[in-house]
C-alpha cells in the first residue's frame, strides 16, 4: 500500500521502541515490643538448716524488656531513551518477539543499553516506533563499563568486609 507507513511485521524489521519508565516504591514499618516479667523464690524449711539461715535464701528478680524501631525506604527510578530493535521471532498469534542492544563509548567509558520483549503489532504507532509501556515482558538493562563504572562500585575489600561483618 503505497500510502501507509511501513511498520514491523515480519522476522528482521526494525521497530524503535521508546523507553519512558518509572518505577517508584516505598515501604514503612514500625515495629514496638516489650516484655515485662517477675520471679520470686523462697524457702520456709530446710534439713539441717536454721531459721536465721532461711530468712536470707529469698530471691527476687525483674526483668523488662522494651524495643522500638522504625523504618522507611523510598525509591523512584526514571529510564527514559529510544533504540531500535530487531524482530527475532513472529509468535503463532502474530505477536514480535524484538531485542536489540545499543552501545555508546565515550573516552574510557561504555554504556550499554540492551531492550527486549514482545510487541503487539497493533500498538506500533506512526513511524514504526513503540512505547515500552506497551511491550509484554519487557526487559530494559543499562550498563556502563570504563572507569566511571569501576569508581562507583566498591572495592574487593570492602566487599569482604561487608560480607563477613554486614551492617
Amino acid at each position: 500500500r503505497p500510502f501507509e507507513d511501513r511498520r514491523a511485521r515480519v522476522v528482521g524489521d526494525t521497530p524503535t521502541s521508546q523507553i519512558e519508565e518509572t518505577v517508584a516504591a516505598s515501604q514503612q514499618s514500625t515495629t514496638k515490643i516489650g516484655r515485662d516479667s517477675t520471679i520470686s523464690a523462697s524457702t520456709s524449711a530446710l534439713p539441717f538448716a536454721s531459721t536465721k539461715f532461711l530468712g536470707r535464701l529469698n530471691a527476687d528478680a525483674t526483668s523488662n524488656v522494651a524495643g522500638n524501631a522504625d523504618g522507611k525506604t523510598d525509591s523512584t527510578n526514571t529510564f527514559t531513551g529510544v533504540i531500535t530493535v530487531t524482530v527475532h521471532q513472529v509468535l503463532p498469534n502474530g505477536n514480535l518477539l524484538v531485542s536489540g542492544e545499543k552501545q555508546i563509548g565515550v573516552n574510557q567509558n561504555v554504556d550499554v543499553m540492551r531492550f527486549s520483549g514482545i510487541v503487539n503489532p497493533a500498538t506500533i504507532r506512526a513511524g514504526n516506533q513503540v512505547s515500552s509501556t506497551q511491550v509484554a515482558e519487557a526487559r530494559v538493562e543499562q550498563r556502563g563499563r570504563g572507569d566511571v563504572g569501576k569508581v562507583q562500585g566498591l572495592g574487593w575489600l570492602s566487599r569482604f568486609f561487608l560480607t563477613v561483618a554486614p551492617v
